[in-house]
């Protein structure tokens, strides 16, 4: 049994060079805010009388999927990052996992090029943009066609820079630095608020920073889960994303959300039975194991 515990490590920033230094980030304290989750633009609950999901619910299926697919890999470097020192898991070896902690804006930014895409893709994309320009502030200065080229492989090159351009632009005027880290000390609602400011950043990807980067509790909706939580009728046939991630992250406890979202979005990308476009995917890809979501899924019928 691998205990995780909380490691945290200051970033190494490269060496910038050209015109583009970085600007001064002051240092995030370590206090926190209340960790208070609501909807992105509205926080009363969708479906007051649909009782669905329970905790009883909640906790059997995260530990289904963990038994089937064990904790998945990509995400154990963030799981570390949260002040979860008190539950175990059985891993394989996560002793080469990265353990340093990923900046908001870095962070930020991965999420925005990981859309409309794969994570094996996004993080190409990412990490040629990373290579290229040493700092953000590099990135701000550069003519978009030479930052479309260096993420091209990631798909949507020109609504991508336009929007990672756009979130640095303002968050210069606004801060006069591009840094995100600030955002530690807010609640969630305020980080929230602040996100939202950006042109281009949608509820799930403010739910995916939360999660990943500020290791809040919240429950980012993809398509992935958005139908996986319908074949589990844990919300009402006619319900929509939004009101599905409002929903769900009232009904779910805190304490589950985050093994739980990882176990359920690998689930989605793996088991035809759960994913509505599972039966496309090839079949090395597929769930070879009989699903344990579909006899929680008569269950809830």
């Amino acid at each position: 049994m691998t205990k995780l515990t909380e490691t945290r490590k200051t970033p190494k920033r490269k060496k910038p060079d050209g015109h583009c230094s970085p600007s001064p980030c002051p240092p995030s304290k370590s206090s926190k805010k209340a960790n208070v989750t609501a909807g992105p633009f509205n926080d009363s609950e969708p479906f007051p009388d649909y009782s669905q999901p329970t905790p009883e619910e909640c906790r059997a299926v995260r530990d289904d999927l963990l038994a089937l697919h064990g904790f998945p890999k990509e995400f154990i470097k963030y799981r570390k990052q949260r002040s979860l020192d008190h539950i175990e898991y059985e891993e394989d070896d996560t002793s080469g996992a990265e353990s340093s902690t990923e900046s908001v804006l870095d962070g930020l930014i991965n999420t925005i090029l990981s859309q409309n895409t794969t994570e094996a893709i996004s993080q190409k994309a990412f990490a040629s943009l990373k290579s290229s320009f040493p700092t953000w502030e590099c990135v701000l200065a550069a003519d978009a066609k030479l930052v479309e080229d260096t993420i091209r492989c990631g798909g949507l090159a020109p609504t991508k820079t336009s929007c990672i351009k756009g979130i640095l632009s303002s968050l210069l005027q606004k801060k006069g630095y591009l840094c995100l880290e600030y955002l530690r000390e807010l609640s969630i609602e305020e980080i929230k608020k602040e996100l939202s400011c950006f042109r281009g950043i949608g509820p799930k990807t403010v739910a995916c920073v939360l999660m990943f980067q500020l290791q809040r509790d919240d429950f980012p909706v993809d398509t992935h889960i958005f139908q996986i939580a319908k074949t589990l009728h844990w919300v009402p046939a006619a319900a929509d994303v939004k009101k599905t991630y409002i929903h769900l992250n009232q009904r779910i406890p805190d304490e589950l959300k985050f093994d739980l979202n990882c176990l359920i979005y690998t689930h989605g990308k793996v088991c035809r039975e759960c994913s509505g476009k599972g039966s496309n995917k090839p079949k090395k890809e597929q769930c070879d194991k009989l699903c344990p979501l579909l006899g929680q899924s008569s269950n809830a019928i």
